[in-house]
């Protein structure tokens, strides 16, 4: 890369840092940290008390960036946790790899239309896949996580953990632009609590409500919500989906009223620490899927 990219480049990570948003350096061209792995880390310099990882690193001191800008072409990383902000990340059916996939600008714009609320003026930037960022300013003293798919189809959010490519960096697919003026708006409240993690409930003897279903409609509800709550983290929704479809074919037979699993669900997927509306989301997703296949109480 010629020196005015690299200078563009430096102006785009001071710029940022101006802002008060933690930056660290990219490797040019790409989306990966440049800073060392803790397998090769040397325990010297920043790392001398312990390795620390690009978030620990991320700075807005402009000395620290120009001597991390006079070595190369960095592309610019902000890490989202400690600059205060949560980016919302609209994707595109490309950038899934596929033409029927969803689009991220569409599924959460129907989102704020039933939240009763017009999409949030913010911040934004085209990503090099063409989606798009919208910056928000997290609330003080609120420490949300990265999320994928909790608020909407292809819209996935960074906060604490995670990072976005800032505008004036550039990838193979193309170079991270702004379009608008860059005042990042507070996050608004109705979006916070989509956000917001559900509190960790003890985990106990699941008690359904007496019903008028079939006993094994019954005996499969409460086997199926046993199994979620006994899910390791990073599988949880996934089991989630997998027990509501199942059970789906008693509530397609009238065996089993659809709200009374919907509820069981519920409160299964929130006691292992799925948010809410993450919940809400998969059951209702795979119950309509279960009741759309379910073969005939005859032929099962």
């Amino acid at each position: 890369m010629t020196q005015d990219t690299r200078l563009a480049l430096l102006r785009a990570a001071l710029d940022a840092a101006e802002r008060g948003w933690h930056i660290f350096p990219l490797r040019p061209g790409t989306k990966v940290p440049a800073l060392h792995g803790e397998k090769t880390c040397i325990r010297t310099g920043p790392c001398a008390a312990g390795h620390r990882k690009w978030e620990q690193r991320a700075t807005t001191d402009p000395d620290r960036i120009r001597a991390a800008w006079s070595r190369t072409s960095f592309n610019v990383g902000i890490a989202t946790g400690p600059s205060g902000l949560v980016v919302v990340d609209l994707d595109t059916p490309e950038h899934k790899g596929s033409s029927d996939a969803p689009d991220g600008a569409a599924t959460f714009a129907a989102l704020c239309e039933r939240a009763g609320h017009l999409v949030p003026g913010t911040y934004r930037t085209r990503t090099a896949s063409g989606g798009t960022h919208l910056y928000f300013t997290a609330p003080d003293g609120v420490r949300l996580p990265n999320t994928a798919g909790t608020v909407a189809d292809a819209v996935d959010t960074r906060a604490w953990g995670g990072y976005v490519v800032a505008a004036g960096s550039t990838t193979p697919t193309g170079r991270y632009e702004p379009l608008s003026a860059p005042v990042a708006a507070p996050l608004p409240g109705w979006l916070l609590t989509i956000l917001q993690p559900a509190p960790v409930r003890p985990v106990g003897p699941l008690r359904l409500p007496v019903v008028d279903g079939s006993r094994a409609a019954v005996a499969a509800l409460e086997a199926e919500c046993a199994i979620v709550t006994a899910a390791p983290e990073g599988v949880r929704n996934t089991t989630l989906n997998r027990s509501a479809f199942k059970v789906g074919r008693f509530v397609a037979w009238g065996d089993l009223p659809r709200h009374v699993a919907e509820d069981a669900f519920q409160a299964a997927g929130e006691a292992v620490g799925l948010t809410a509306a993450e919940c809400r989301t998969t059951i209702r997703s795979a119950l309509d899927s279960s009741l759309r296949t379910a073969r005939p109480r005859e032929a099962a």
